[in-house]
């Protein structure tokens, strides 16, 4: 079940990846999601709704609530890409390190279990 994120918790998942960028670490793109997902590595991941086809992102949730891993939908892979730190857009990017993102990390989690 993927959790869809309401616009005030949008921004708090950007703002999550750009601290995690910054002070953790981040993995961009659906092959990388997909894969530390799969090794127990992920702490968080995001993927976006506009994803063409959906096919591609449409194991991310399954794969994530396997293995216990929070994960959350947001409307734009543009965005995604921007807080990322990319020029182009991405489908989907998991935060391997939190870094100083570890308490937005647990609001989001927090929010998303009501």
């Amino acid at each position: 079940m993927v959790y869809e994120a309401p616009k005030e918790l949008v921004d708090k998942v950007y703002e999550a990846i750009e601290v995690a960028k910054a002070t953790g670490k981040i993995r961009k793109g659906t092959n990388e999601a997909t894969k530390f997902i799969e090794k127990g590595q992920a702490k968080f991941v995001a993927i976006a709704k506009d994803v063409n086809p959906p096919e591609i992102t449409m194991h991310i949730p399954l794969l994530a609530e396997e293995k216990g891993v929070p994960c959350v939908q947001i409307p734009s892979k543009e965005e995604l890409g921007a807080a990322a730190g990319l020029d182009v857009s991405t489908g989907s990017v998991v935060i391997v390190q939190e870094g100083e993102a570890k308490q937005l990390i647990k609001e989001i989690s927090e929010k998303m279990k009501h």
